[in-house]
């Protein structure tokens, strides 16, 4: 009775996101049809896809806030049923420019909350459910300006791990650091690039095992009018500490987003699914559905910071 309340309050929690998302596109797309302008219509489309062009790169300009739901199905193992695995992670993307040359890149990544199934320890037959706060990701990034790369995205710095998570089921208790880095290229009509991060423990709770793990995110996606866009979906994990086939989560996935306007707001929304070729035997990633609102929020600090 427990998992299945567990599992209701992180579904409500899904739904009432999407609601709310309908919800605005609808009264977004009755405010739009008021708009008799073609010549303004085609300027706001473009403007809209611009916007997007900057939320998915991942070292661009804007201050933004992400929210994102991710819905797994788990492989529990030969003599268990799947078993979905809910979290909802925060994720800012803070960007400051330090001279003219070069900008800080600070990306967060908090998990709010982290609904994980897991054996009974009295009893390993059944499966029991945690929902609880996880670990904390801080990402940053040292990046060249466009003045400097052009159309070139890099980025190249230290990615830590915080064990915050309120539950042992919900994070790995461990202190953890290593090197991240990003490279891509953004042209007028598609983004295609790679974020990796590896981390490996170096304290935390003594009882827990040590870690070291990387999360490589491709970064694919081809822009459409209107502020639509189509691109890959998914993060490619690799337990080092892992046995053989236990080591890779491969998934093959798409994600379709759209910018819309909210008022003065711009927001966008991604919906994804990912199918995974390749994971560990037990507590696998099999199947993910992954929605992402991101609104665009003021930047509170301009200016260089290191001079004019």
């Amino acid at each position: 009775m427990e998992e299945i309340q567990d599992m209701k309050t992180t579904f409500i929690l899904t739904f009432i996101c999407m609601a709310l998302i309908l919800f605005n596109a609808a009264l977004w797309a009755a405010d739009s049809s008021v708009t008799n302008s073609p010549g303004k219509a085609e300027a706001a489309g473009e403007s809209l896809t611009e916007l997007n062009k900057e939320l998915t790169n991942p070292i661009s300009s804007l201050w933004s806030i992400s929210f994102q739901q991710n819905n797994y199905m788990l492989d529990m193992g030969p003599s268990h049923d799947y078993h979905w695995n809910s979290n909802l992670i925060f994720q800012p993307v803070l960007p400051v420019s330090l001279t003219e040359d070069w900008n800080l890149i600070t990306r967060p990544v908090v998990t709010l909350f982290n609904s994980a199934p897991h054996s009974n320890p009295h009893n390993p037959s059944e499966i029991d459910r945690t929902t609880a706060f996880g670990d904390t990701i801080l990402l940053e990034l040292l990046s060249p300006s466009p003045k400097v790369a052009g159309n070139w995205l890099f980025g190249l710095g230290p990615t830590f791990i915080f064990p915050t998570a309120s539950s042992d089921y919900t994070g790995q208790g461990k202190w953890q650091v290593g090197p991240a880095g990003l490279v891509g290229y953004l042209s007028e009509k598609w983004i295609l690039g790679a974020l990796v991060q590896n981390w490996t423990s170096f304290a935390g709770s003594g009882s827990r095992s040590d870690a070291n793990q990387m999360n490589l995110q491709p970064i694919a996606a081809y822009f459409l009018r209107d502020g639509w866009s189509i691109g890959y979906s998914g993060n490619v994990l690799a337990n080092w500490k892992a046995d053989g086939g236990d080591v890779w989560t491969v998934p093959v996935g798409l994600q379709v987003g759209k910018v819309f306007k909210f008022g003065k707001l711009p927001v966008r929304i991604g919906l994804g699914a990912q199918y995974m070729v390749h994971h560990p035997d037990i507590g696998g990633q099999k199947w993910n559905i992954q929605l992402n609102v991101t609104p665009v929020i003021p930047k509170l600090i301009k200016g260089n910071l290191l001079g004019d």
